[in-house]
């Protein structure tokens, strides 16, 4: 089916929500939606549920049991098959704190899986690259491992991204390593985002980074120096600084309802963005896995670190997807049903610089969309108009 028009309730278009009507799908990409059904143009009758732009992760490090640091281009396109089919159509495969020479690698097998796919590839695309770390402090490594960190690198991130053929979008660091704010000017002039976190630093501290170029916090709450009301922490300028954008997990046991409500409310919903930070064991039976070169447990829904003496230790990450946890804010009553879509399409499209490629529904752009129950139930996800199946 190649050209046809989806009937449905409600679509999430730029700038506000169309009730009823009909959106033009032809040749892959999304066309215009009317009021009326277009002449002589078979119709997809999805009546009484809503089509909303496919969601975007702008943090995640694998998928059905492919991580990004196996370095194997053909297991990121099996994790982007698996990813389409929860409902996330476009992705920046995240790298983890390994060795310098292991995340060169990551980085040119991602350039390779993006490279290799047929234009009719069914998953998830791949648009940019998110390094987490290896920049990061010890104090809130979670399940970052501290032998590989090191000071922020310009030369490093050069390495990076000739490997990557320029696909990378998006860098964290802790904002108290020696550098940092040479690190963000330089990132920030060449249109990618710095983002904190996995980091013990002040409240000045990451003030200084923001000021110097950082735009975004890495999944807010978990992982850096919390708030309090006489040292704000990394969490306080998450909170506070103007114009800058947050990640936060938003699955129920990463950070509980209350506080993403807490964040949502100082920071706005325009610049909260959902991320799952799903890792390669999203999608597998519960059991033991690796995390990079650290030993982990999946279990009720949630890694965790497994510890010397056989015990879980900190969480390592999550399996939960985007879908779910736009759900999830509504369900918690933190959001409206459009606003929680949004944080998990243009928001993280737009804070991590890829928002003219995707996270939206505008004419010209691939169809890639989703088809949600009232509830916002994922039903169907369509990657280039085409049905996932």
């Amino acid at each position: 089916m190649s050209d046809y028009a989806v009937k449905a309730d409600r679509f999430v278009l730029p700038g506000y929500v169309a009730t009823g009507g009909y959106l033009v799908i032809s040749g892959g990409v999304f066309g215009t939606w009317s009021a009326e059904a277009p002449e002589g143009m078979e119709v997809v009758d999805r009546g009484g549920r809503w089509v909303v732009p496919g969601y975007v992760d702008t943090h995640i490090h694998g998928q059905a049991d492919h991580d990004v640091m196996d370095c194997d281009a053909a297991g990121v396109n099996e994790a982007s098959l698996a990813l389409a089919r929860r409902g996330t159509t476009s992705w920046t495969p995240t790298t983890l704190t390994q060795p310098r020479a292991q995340i060169t690698s990551a980085c040119a097998s991602v350039y390779e899986a993006s490279e290799s796919r047929d234009d009719d590839f069914p998953g998830a695309r791949i648009e940019g690259i998110y390094l987490e770390g290896p920049f990061f402090t010890e104090r809130h490594c979670g399940a970052q491992n501290p032998a590989h960190m090191f000071d922020p690198s310009v030369e490093a991130f050069r390495e990076w991204q000739e490997a990557a053929h320029g696909l990378i979008c998006k860098s964290a660091l802790a904002p108290e390593r020696k550098g940092s704010q040479e690190y963000c000017a330089t990132l920030a002039d060449l249109g990618v985002a710095c983002v904190l976190g996995h980091s013990d630093a002040s409240y000045e501290q990451a003030l200084a980074a923001v000021a110097a170029g950082a735009s975004c916090f890495v999944h807010t709450y978990n992982g850096m120096s919390g708030l309090h009301h006489r040292d704000p922490g990394l969490v306080g300028a998450a909170m506070s600084t103007v114009g800058t954008y947050a990640e936060v997990i938003c699955d129920g046991k990463h950070v509980l309802p209350g506080a993403v409500k807490a964040l949502v409310d100082a920071k706005g919903w325009e610049h909260t963005v959902i991320v799952s930070d799903a890792l390669a064991c999203a999608g597998m039976p519960d059991g033991d896995y690796v995390l990079g070169d650290l030993p982990i447990r999946l279990g009720d829904d949630l890694a965790h670190l497994i510890l010397e003496d056989d015990t879980m230790g900190s969480i390592a990450g999550s399996v939960t997807c985007v879908a779910q946890e736009v759900k999830n804010l509504v369900d918690w009553g933190i959001v409206t049903a459009e606003q929680a879509v949004r944080m998990g399409s243009e928001i993280p499209a737009r804070s991590a610089g890829v928002d003219d490629v995707c996270g939206l529904i505008r004419p010209g752009r691939c169809a890639d969309f989703n088809v949600l129950g009232l509830d916002l139930t994922l039903e169907e996800t369509y990657v280039g108009g085409v049905l996932v199946q």
